[in-house]
Parts: C-alpha cells; sequence; structure tokens
C-alpha cells in the first residue's frame, strides 16, 4: 500500500521526509517546505486514513509504517515528524535507525495522557461541518488550536484539505476512525529514543507535548539531543513558522 505524495524542491537533492499529525495531511508542511527545497528533496505523504492517501485498516503502528516504507525513497534521509507524526518518525527510528540522518520532532505527540487521549478520541467521533472555509477556520482560533498564525495561512492550507458532501457542507478529509485509532497508539509507552541527533522544536503554549518525553530523550541520548522553544501553541508550523523554519534549517544544515 503506498501514499500519496507531496514534494518540493529537486528530486535529485538529499530527501527530508515530514509526516503530519491527525486530521491533518501532508500539504500542512508547504510553508516549511519553502524553506528547506533550496538544498532538499522534501517529501510529505498523506498517511493512512488521510487526505488522498487510503483509508481502510487496519491503522495500527505496523500498517502506519508499512506504508511509508512503501512510498518513501529507502535509502538515509531527514525525517521531520509533527504532532502523531513525531511518534511514527520515533517508532521507525527505533525500528531502523539506519534511515536516519537526523530526527526533527515538532511539538511531538511521543506519548498522551491516557484521558487525554480518551477525550480527544470521545470529541473526534462528533460531526463537524462547515459553510465556508473560514468558518472551519475560525473554529481552529475560538478553540484554541491555533494562537497566532495569520489568517489567510490557515485558510490557504485548509482549503486543500477539505471536501463538500452532499449536503453542501464542507468536512475535513480523513477517516474519523483512523485518528480514534491514532490516539490509542499515543496513549501507549513510546519506544525508546533512537541514537540519532535529534531536535525538538516546542511551543511555548503547547497543551500536548510532555515534559517526560523531552528528559527521556535528553537522559537517552545526551549532546544529540537539541530543544528550541518557539511562540504560540502545538501546530508551531503555524503559530511559529519563522522560528520554526530558523530552527530546522539550522538543524539540518539547509
Amino acid at each position: 500500500m503506498t501514499l500519496h505524495l507531496y514534494e518540493w524542491g529537486d528530486a535529485g537533492a538529499p530527501p527530508v521526509v515530514c509526516l503530519h499529525g491527525v486530521t491533518s495531511y501532508g500539504g500542512r508542511f508547504d510553508g516549511l517546505a519553502a524553506s528547506l527545497a533550496a538544498g532538499r528533496r522534501v517529501i510529505a505523504p498523506d498517511l493512512l486514513g488521510h487526505g488522498h492517501s487510503p483509508w481502510e485498516p487496519p491503522w495500527d503502528v505496523d500498517a502506519h509504517l508499512a506504508a511509508i516504507r512503501a512510498s518513501v525513497p529507502e535509502g538515509p534521509a531527514a525525517w521531520i515528524g509533527h504532532s502523531f507524526g513525531g511518534r511514527l518518525a520515533a517508532e521507525l527510528a527505533h525500528r531502523e535507525p539506519g534511515r536516519f540522518e537526523r530526527l526533527v520532532l515538532l511539538d511531538p505527540a511521543l506519548v498522551v495522557l491516557p484521558n487525554v487521549a480518551f477525550d480527544m478520541a470521545e470529541l473526534e467521533r462528533a460531526e463537524a461541518s462547515y459553510a465556508t472555509v473560514e468558518e472551519a477556520v475560525q473554529m481552529r482560533y475560538d478553540t484554541g488550536r491555533v494562537l497566532r498564525a495569520p489568517r489567510e495561512l490557515v485558510i490557504e492550507s485548509d482549503r486543500g484539505h477539505m471536501d463538500a458532501g452532499r449536503d453542501g457542507r464542507l468536512r475535513y478529509r480523513y477517516c474519523k476512525s483512523a485518528v480514534v485509532a491514532a490516539w490509542s497508539i499515543m496513549a501507549v509507552a513510546p519506544p525508546p529514543p533512537a541514537e540519532v541527533p535529534t531536535l525538538f522544536v516546542l511551543g511555548a503554549d503547547s497543551w500536548l507535548t510532555v515534559p517526560e518525553s523531552v528528559d527521556a530523550y535528553r537522559a537517552a541520548l545526551g549532546d544529540l539531543v537539541q530543544v528550541v522553544t518557539v511562540p504560540g501553541g502545538h501546530t508551531v508550523y503555524w503559530d511559529a513558522l519563522e522560528e520554526t523554519a530558523a530552527a530546522v534549517t539550522s538543524f539540518l544544515g539547509v
């Protein structure tokens, strides 16, 4: 099973593989890719159950990783994972560290408290539809999912991730069941850190990444770990695109 890919940059350049979080899609990395594409080939798949990739189960870790392996280059690459994508990148790095030159974890959901995972999974079950993209984006600001990102940036990104149903209402292009399954994965303890140079980019006001996750990497990897805190919340490539891009390009040597 292969995944739908978004790509930027020179096809012959060293690759950077970007894994998005739940309810999102590969196109979310568009802004960050603009800073990387001058020296890298940026590849961002839609994960299983998301975007234009297959929606059918299973949606466990093995299925996600098998689809990622089948869709991106086999050789060493830099990897970037946001939220659940960070958890998947950590899982793959633990199993196949040779595929990783460097690892960037953007406010990663390496582990989520079970009560938080339960609440988020239950919330996902509710019906959500919108009359316009602008209405959907306003919901993000009203609920604190976006704190300081330029509204036009979010609107343009969401415009590429919504479909109109038979009722004319817009809905985000992902499978709710796959997202519920992902919250279950995130409630389980993560694998040990792989011995790979790792950068954490954390939102100063994020609600998700727990300090214990960062502490575990520092304890295991020492000087191989760098931590940068940027303004805003969990979605650092929206709330702090400039600061996030600066940290990532410096770490990857772009």
